[in-house]
């Protein structure tokens, strides 16, 4: 596996609850890191993936019905399409 390193400036804050964590989980900062933005990157493609199929079986009849369904009435107040 190569590794590319990059030079990661984070907020104090999360930087202390993320060294905690490692701790806690008994691992590097790096490590917890890599581990967490693996992750995401994971969760990010999947519903990407997911989205994409969903995507490819919708069609304008289906939309057309769904927005039928909608109520005929004003916009709620602070709702309303600035003119």
């Amino acid at each position: 596996m190569s590794k590319a390193t990059y030079p990661l400036k984070l907020p104090t804050s999360v930087k202390d609850a993320a060294a905690r964590l490692a701790r806690e989980d008994g691992v590097s900062l790096n490590q917890w890191i890599a581990a967490a933005v693996a992750e995401k990157v994971g969760a990010v493609e999947t519903a990407a993936a997911f989205l994409k199929a969903r995507a490819a079986n919708a069609t304008g009849a289906g939309l057309r019905s769904f927005l039928d369904r909608v109520p005929d009435r004003p916009p709620q107040i602070g709702d309303e399409l600035e003119q």
